[in-house]
């Protein structure tokens, strides 16, 4: 598909037909496809961590996701929790140091830049996808044993949309940008 194709069409998407599957090399691809992001000093501090199987997907939507969202992702065939190494991108050699004042917030934004190259992906692929940030981290990281040393950011649905949203409304560029 022609990119900007890609960026006008792809939507968050809240249906799912649970009778399409997403393979496990699908995911790989759009996993390929988020590490070609740029990062911080090519930290490349993202992680990815793909629940797949159907007993695992019962359990972390239930455990872990609140009701709206275990019903926005019900029938999508992945949830792909994704999380950064602390203290790494935006931080001094010693890793304890940050550069800046947003410190961490480095990792988040290179985070940021894999999930949308991951959303895109997928777009391209004919996949739907919806990033979810209100979820357990606490719960989602003692049932996938996540390190301490990452933060989870979000989980993404990946699966076979069973709707098309319309594309909401966009501010212009004459309200969001100045040029000086």
């Amino acid at each position: 598909m022609e990119f900007q194709k890609v960026i006008e069409t792809r939507r968050s998407v809240r249906k799912y037909d649970g009778e399409k599957k997403v393979s496990k090399d699908m995911v790989i691809e759009l996993i390929e496809a988020a590490v070609l992001a740029p990062s911080w000093k090519n930290s490349q501090t993202a992680r990815y961590y793909c629940v797949m199987s159907e007993d695992g997907m019962e359990r972390f939507e239930r455990e872990c996701l609140p009701e709206f969202n275990a019903k926005n992702s019900s029938g999508a065939s992945a949830l792909i929790v994704t999380a950064h190494k602390k203290n790494v991108a935006g931080f001094a050699p010693d890793f304890e140091t940050p550069s800046n004042e947003l410190g961490n917030g480095w990792g988040i934004y290179d985070l940021g830049l894999q999930n949308q190259n991951l959303v895109l992906k997928a777009a391209d692929m004919g996949l739907s996808t919806l990033i979810m940030g209100i979820r357990d981290a606490d719960k989602i990281r003692r049932m996938l044993d996540i390190p301490e040393d990452e933060q989870i950011v979000a989980v993404i649905a990946v699966g076979y949309g069973a709707d098309t949203p319309k594309r909401p409304a966009r501010k212009s560029v004459e309200e969001i940008a100045e040029f000086f």
